[in-house]
């Protein structure tokens, strides 16, 4: 049973993170051969205050 855990800033609208949660579900489970309710796909979503990219966090806006 694939977990996918998906890290990305916040503020995606549910309707984005649902075509993108079906889209994953849909090519693990060809690529595996499995059905798609043994598929799990957790979105983390973090402020891009607390995303630091090459050791640089972002200043407070």
């Amino acid at each position: 049973m694939p977990f996918i855990r998906i890290s990305m800033y916040a503020g995606r609208p549910h309707k984005t993170k649902a075509e993108l949660a079906r889209k994953v579900t849909d090519a693990t489970s060809e690529t595996l051969d499995i059905p798609k309710d043994w598929v799990t796909v957790v979105f983390d979503d973090i402020p891009k205050s607390d995303w630091a990219v090459g050791g640089e966090l972002p200043e407070p806006e």
